[in-house]
C-alpha cells in the first residue's frame, strides 16, 4: 500500500473546511434568470408518426431556472386540439428547477407543441390496480394481467370479454454440452420463467410501466436472471416488452461441457375459437410483406368454393356459413389439411427461411423464404387475435418465430430471441492463452496483437442484452394494410423528438459544444461534408461487413486491415471498438445538433449495445467496462472507462428509457470496483495494494466515468443523489488542490469520505488517453453547474498546456508532458479553453491542431474505394485510411470546435 502522508492529509482537511466557503451557484447571472419559455415543438423522427405502436415518451430539456418543481405541462397538435399527456421529471438542476422532463403520448397527432399548462386528460386513462397475486392494467381497450409470482409474466391479456392471450412466459433450453464437427449427441434442458418480484413504476394516466424480474427455473435451479418491462398507454390495442438477460452460466475455454444456451425466447398461448377456415396465420416477410394463409385454407382447390370465399379468407374475413358454399367443397372439409405449425428462422442477415407441418410428429414442407424477415406474425381470427413483433430481428440473428397447434383450440406462439435451430450460444474464450502466463509475457502478447490478456478475464459472466418486443389484441383479423403498420412498428418503434434548437438552447450535454450544422462558408461546408461523410461510410461498412448479430449488433470496428482489404475483426485490440475514444458521444452530439433520424438509429443501436454487452452487471467485475477486442468481454483490461455513464446519459435523457436508466444508477457505486482491480496492476513499479482508504484513480479514463455516474445520480435525484452530489463536489475540490491539479495525473482516493489526498509534491503524469473518455464534455457541464474558481482553473490550465510545446509545459510544470499523441482530438480542449479565456492565441491554436497535426486532414482522401471479387468476400466500398480512433476524435473537435469558434476560423 502507498502510504498517504500526513501532509496531505492536513491539506485534504483544509479543502474540506473550504468548501462551505464555496458558492454553488449556476453559471451565469442571465442564465439564472427564469424567463417565460417559448413553447417546444415536438415531431416524429421519421414520417408516419406513431402508427400502430402503443405510444411514445420524449424528453424535452429546460433552461436553468425556467420550471420549478411541479410545473405541469399540456399539449396541442397543430390544430391546437389538447392532447392527453403525462409528464414527470428526468433531472433537476443543481438550483432544483426542472433541467429535463419527460412526456408520454399515446396520440398519432404531428407537428406537437408542448407549454407549461394543465395537461387533456385521455379519454379512457391507463388504469392499474393490485391485488391476489396480479397486476391489473387496463388501457381502456385492452386489460393485461401480470403476474407476481410463478412462471407467467402475463396471466391474461383481453379485448372487452375476449380473451386473447395468456401464460406469456419467459422459455430457455440448455444445452450441457457442446461438440465440433460431428461429435456427440445433444441434449436439452427446458427452463421456464420464475418470478421473484414485480413492481408498479408508473400507473397512468397515459403510460403504465410494470417491472417483472426473477430468473429461468428448472427443477432447484435458476439462472439467467431476467430484468422485463412492460409498456402500456392510454387508449392503445398493444404493449411493448423490454426484455433483459443478464449471463450467468459457465463457459470455460478448451471444455465442451458448461451452461450453452440453445434456445431463449417469450411464449404465450392464443386462445383459438373460430373454424379451422377462418384461423389466419400472419408471418412478417422482408418489409412489408406477408405470408396470408388460414390453418385450413380454401383456395387453390380442385373444386372451386366461389370466388367471394376465397377473396374473404385471404383479407382475413369471416367466411359465410359452409351450407353457401358450393357443396363439392363444403361436404369434403375433413379432407382438407389442417396447418398447425409455422416456423420462420432468420440463422443469418443475409437469409430467412419459412416452412410448415400439419401437426407435430408429421413432415415439413417448405413456405418460402427470402433475406431479411420484419420478425412480425398475427395467429387469430375473426373472434379476435394476437400480433406479436421482435425488433431488430434480422440484424439480432439468429431469430425465430413459432406458431404450434394452430389447428387446436390453443396455439402456442414463440419469439425466439435465440434460435433453437441455430448452434449453441458458444462464448468461450477464443484462444488458450498461447503461453501468456506472466505479465512480462502478457505485455509481450499485448505489443505483437494490441490484445491485454490475462487467464480468466475473457468470461463472459455478468455481460447483458436488451430486446424490444411489441403485442397486439385484436379484436379480428386486422386488414392487411394495419399489419403492414404493426410491422412497420416492430422494425422501427416511433420516437418522438424535440428539436437541436430545444436542446442547444437548453445548454445540456455541455453548453457551447455543438451547434446545428452550418455550411455558410466553403470551410465549415468542408467540416460538414467531413462530418457526412464519415457517418455515412461506418453506415455502409455496418451493412457490407455484417456487423450484425445477438451480441455484435450495435458496435462498430477498431482498425482497418488495408493488405486484407478487411477490418481487423480477428487481431486482438484492433477488432470490436467497445467505445474506445467515444464513437458513442460522437454520434449523440452529431444527432444533437442534427436531428436526423438516422443517426440516431445508429446511436440507439450503439448504446443498446456498449451499455449491455461491453460491460459487467453481475459478478466481480459488475461496474466494469471491457477494453476493445476480438470478442466483446475478451480483454483483460476490465475498466471504468468503457463503463461510462456519459454514454448513456443522451439516449436516456431523449427518450427516458428506463432500462438505460437502470445502468446509470448501477454504476453509482463504482468506485468500489478499484477494490476489486488495480487498473494499472501490469505496469506499476512500485508495490501497490488497493486499500479502500488510499486507492489509486486517475483524473482521466477513471474519474470522468465516476463523476458522471455521480453527476448522474445527482441530476435524477435518485435514490443515493445525495451521496452522488457530495461525490462530485468532494473530488471536483480535491483534484484542483492537487500540486499540478489535473496534470497531476492521479490521488489516492477515499471511499468513506469520497475525497483524494492532496499530495505532497507536484507531479506531471498526462496520458493521451486522459481526456479522450469524454471527460472535456464532463468538465464543460461541471463548470457551468457548479461555481468553483480553482476546479475551472485546474481544468482550463490542462486545456492550455497538452497541446503547448515542451517548453511551454516545462516553464509552467518544470518539465514537459513527454511523448503526446491525439492532438486533433484535444484541439477542442484549447477550443474549450479559448472560449473560456477569451484567449485568441489559444483559438488560433485550436484550429491549427485540427488542421495540420495528426488524425484526419484536408488533404485525406475523403473518398471510398470500391470493393469486389477476388479482393473481397462481397461487393463493397473501403476508405483505407478511416480508423475508429481518428474518426472518433475527429467528429468531436469538429462539431465542438465549429460550435465554440465557428467564426474564428482561419481564411
Amino acid at each position: 500500500m502507498s502510504p498517504i502522508p500526513r501532509r496531505s492529509l492536513l491539506k485534504a482537511a483544509a479543502v474540506a473546511g473550504a468548501a462551505a466557503q464555496f458558492s454553488w451557484a449556476l453559471g451565469t447571472p442571465d442564465a439564472q434568470a427564469a424567463t417565460d419559455p417559448d413553447p417546444v415543438r415536438l415531431d416524429w423522427l421519421e414520417d408516419g408518426g406513431l402508427g400502430a405502436a402503443p405510444g411514445s415518451t420524449v424528453g424535452v430539456p429546460w433552461p436553468r431556472g425556467v420550471h420549478r418543481p411541479g410545473q405541469t405541462f399540456a399539449l396541442e397538435d397543430s390544430a391546437g386540439k389538447a392532447v392527453p399527456v403525462q409528464s414527470w421529471p428526468l433531472a433537476y438542476w443543481p438550483d432544483g428547477s426542472l433541467k429535463w422532463t419527460a412526456h408520454a403520448v399515446s396520440s398519432d397527432a404531428s407537428g406537437l407543441t408542448l407549454t407549461a399548462g394543465e395537461p387533456a386528460a385521455p379519454e379512457a386513462r391507463v388504469t392499474v390496480e393490485r391485488g391476489g397475486g396480479t397486476i391489473r392494467v387496463s388501457t381502456g381497450v385492452v386489460t393485461v394481467k401480470v403476474g407476481t409470482n410463478g412462471p407467467a409474466l402475463v396471466k391474461s391479456v383481453t379485448r372487452g370479454t375476449t380473451e386473447i392471450a395468456r401464460d406469456g412466459r419467459l422459455v430457455l433450453v440448455r444445452q450441457p454440452e457442446i461438440e465440433d464437427e460431428d461429435q456427440g449427441a445433444e441434449k436439452f434442458e427446458h427452463f421456464e420463467s420464475a418470478i421473484s418480484g414485480a413492481e408498479v413504476e408508473q400507473d397512468g394516466p397515459v403510460r403504465a410501466v410494470v417491472r417483472v424480474d426473477g430468473k429461468h427455473r428448472k427443477g432447484g435451479r435458476g439462472w439467467l436472471p431476467f430484468s422485463v418491462r412492460l409498456y402500456f398507454y392510454a387508449g392503445a390495442d398493444s404493449f411493448r416488452m423490454v426484455h433483459t438477460i443478464t449471463f450467468d452460466g459457465t463457459q470455460e475455454p478448451g471444455k465442451s461441457s458448461g451452461d450453452f444456451v440453445r434456445g431463449l425466447g417469450v411464449r404465450f398461448t392464443v386462445p383459438l375459437r373460430d373454424a379451422a377456415y377462418d384461423r389466419h396465420i400472419r408471418i412478417g416477410g422482408e418489409g412489408t410483406g406477408l405470408l396470408r394463409e388460414a390453418v385450413q385454407g380454401i383456395t387453390g382447390l380442385r373444386r372451386d368454393p366461389g370466388a367471394a370465399v376465397q377473396a374473404a379468407q385471404f383479407a382475413g374475413e369471416k367466411l359465410p356459413d359452409p351450407s353457401t358454399w358450393d357443396q363439392r367443397v363444403t361436404t369434403r372439409l375433413q379432407y382438407i389439411p389442417q396447418w398447425g405449425d409455422y416456423t420462420l428462422a432468420q440463422l443469418s442477415a443475409d437469409g430467412f427461411t419459412l416452412r410448415k407441418r400439419t401437426r407435430k410428429g408429421h413432415g415439413w414442407i417448405a413456405a418460402g423464404g427470402g433475406r431479411r424477415a420484419s420478425g412480425f406474425g398475427y395467429v387469430g381470427g375473426p373472434s379476435g387475435g394476437l400480433s406479436f413483433g421482435l425488433r431488430d430481428f434480422w440484424e439480432k440473428f439468429p431469430a425465430q418465430l413459432d406458431v404450434r397447434g394452430a389447428h387446436t383450440d390453443e396455439a402456442e406462439v414463440t419469439l425466439w430471441l435465440w434460435s433453437p435451430e441455430a448452434r449453441p450460444m458458444d462464448l468461450r474464450f477464443y484462444h488458450d492463452g498461447m503461453g501468456q502466463d506472466t505479465y512480462a509475457e502478457q505485455l509481450e502478447g499485448l505489443n505483437i496483437t494490441y490484445e491485454d490478456y490475462e487467464p480468466g478475464f475473457g468470461t463472459p459472466y455478468g455481460i447483458a442484452r436488451t430486446s424490444e418486443l411489441l403485442f397486439w389484441a385484436n379484436e379480428s383479423t386486422p386488414a392487411p394494410e394495419e399489419l403492414a403498420r404493426q410491422a412497420a412498428a416492430v422494425r422501427v418503434l416511433p420516437q418522438l423528438a424535440a428539436p437541436p434548437r430545444q436542446l442547444i438552447g437548453a445548454k445540456v450535454f455541455g453548453p457551447g459544444l455543438y451547434s446545428e450544422p452550418d455550411r455558410s462558408t466553403p470551410a465549415k461546408a468542408k467540416i460538414e461534408d467531413h462530418l457526412d461523410f464519415l457517418f455515412a461510410y461506418y453506415k455502409d461498412q455496418v451493412e457490407m461487413r455484417r456487423w450484425y448479430g445477438f451480441w455484435d449488433y450495435g458496435d462498430i470496428m477498431h482498425s482497418y486491415d488495408p493488405v486484407r482489404h478487411q477490418w481487423r475483426y480477428d487481431v486482438g485490440g484492433y477488432a470490436w471498438d467497445n467505445s474506445e475514444l467515444s464513437p458513442d458521444l460522437w454520434l449523440w452530439f452529431a444527432y444533437l445538433r442534427s436531428g436526423r433520424a438516422d443517426i440516431f438509429r445508429f446511436a440507439e443501436a450503439m448504446t443498446r449495445h456498449t451499455g449491455e454487452v461491453d460491460v459487467y452487471h453481475l459478478g466481480r467485475w459488475a461496474g466494469l467496462g471491457t477494453r476493445h477486442g476480438v470478442q466483446h468481454y475478451a480483454d483483460s483490461a476490465k475498466q471504468q472507462r468503457i463503463a461510462n455513464t456519459t454514454y448513456r446519459r443522451h439516449y436516456y435523457f431523449l427518450t427516458a428509457d428506463e432500462r438505460v436508466g437502470d445502468l446509470m444508477h448501477a454504476n453509482v457505486d463504482s468506485d468500489e470496483t478499484f477494490l476489486a482491480l488495480d487498473p494499472l496492476r501490469k505496469i506499476r513499479t512500485e508495490p501497490y495494494t488497493p486499500d479502500r482508504h488510499a486507492l489509486s484513480i486517475g483524473f482521466g479514463t477513471d474519474w470522468s466515468g465516476l463523476v458522471s455516474a455521480w453527476l448522474t445520480e445527482w441530476e435524477r435525484r435518485g435514490p443515493k443523489w445525495e451521496k452522488a452530489r457530495a461525490r462530485v463536489l468532494s473530488t471536483m475540490e480535491t483534484i484542483a488542490a492537487q500540486p499540478n491539479g489535473f496534470v497531476q495525473g492521479s490521488g489516492l482516493y477515499d471511499l468513506d469520505t469520497g475525497r483524494f489526498a492532496v499530495a505532497a509534491t507536484p507531479v506531471v503524469g498526462v496520458s493521451h488517453l486522459s481526456a479522450v473518455f469524454g471527460l472535456n464534455e464532463l468538465c464543460a457541464e461541471l463548470i457551468d453547474l457548479v461555481d468553483m474558481p480553482a476546479f475551472k482553473t485546474a481544468y482550463l490550465d490542462y486545456c492550455r498546456y497538452f497541446n503547448a510545446t515542451k517548453a511551454e509545459q516545462a516553464a509552467r510544470y518544470g518539465t514537459d508532458f513527454g511523448t503526446l499523441l491525439l492532438f486533433q482530438g484535444h484541439s477542442r480542449l484549447d477550443a474549450y479553453a479559448a472560449v473560456q479565456t477569451g484567449d485568441a492565441q489559444l483559438a488560433a491554436r485550436a484550429w491549427t491542431k485540427f488542421y495540420a497535426s495528426d488524425g484526419y486532414t484536408e488533404s485525406s482522401p475523403w473518398k471510398t474505394e470500391k470493393l469486389s471479387g477476388p479482393v473481397t468476400l462481397v461487393p463493397g466500398s473501403e476508405a483505407d485510411w478511416v480508423y475508429t480512433n481518428d474518426t472518433a476524435l475527429y467528429g468531436l473537435a469538429a462539431i465542438e470546435n465549429l460550435a465554440l469558434l465557428g467564426d474564428r476560423m482561419p481564411s
